[in-house]
């Protein structure tokens, strides 16, 4: 059984959590990357804006409201070069990831007695609006840890030539 408010209010601190891993990060650190292969703060929280309005809530609501045929194609990857992710500016993505949790936490809390079996076909198989709910705060918990490992990546290489290694394995 789904608590939705017990969901809304996970949504809610995990965005809290989200903001603060992002206050005080220079425009430098936001695009800074351990590797060309991987992704930068910025990207991060481009992709966190992008998902929040496109995926997730929109999807959801597809469900849920019973629509015929399979929601909008994304491509999240692909996103990121093509809509030059670490080419934005840090506080402007961030401002409109804040406004659309903002609007998806007043859906959230809209919905009354929701189908969470109610279900679509999706290329990789039956998606239940209970199965997209969950992994939408599961998602939230990748990218805080995401960000977690780019803040420690960041300032092991920034502590140069001083070692962080006292501090405990990584």
């Amino acid at each position: 059984m789904i608590d939705l408010p017990a969901c809304s209010t996970q949504l809610e601190q995990q965005t809290h959590l989200i903001e603060r891993l992002v206050a005080g990060v220079s425009a430098e650190q936001a695009r800074w990357k351990p590797a060309p292969d991987s992704w930068s703060i910025l990207e991060v929280v481009s992709h966190l804006y992008d998902e929040e309005r496109e995926d997730f809530r929109a999807r959801l609501r597809h469900i849920l409201d019973g629509a015929n045929g399979p929601p909008p194609p994304i491509d999240p990857g692909g996103w990121v070069t093509a809509r030059r992710y670490n080419e934005r500016d840090l506080a402007s993505s961030f401002a409109g990831f804040l406004e659309e949790r903002r609007q998806s936490l007043a859906w959230l809390r809209g919905l009354r007695d929701p189908d969470w079996d109610r279900a679509i076909e999706a290329p990789f198989g039956r998606l239940r609006a209970g199965d997209l709910l969950m992994s939408w705060l599961a998602h939230d918990l990748l990218h805080l840890r995401q960000l977690v490992e780019l803040r420690y990546a960041y300032h092991r290489q920034a502590a140069q030539p001083y070692q962080v290694d006292y501090a405990g394995d990584w």
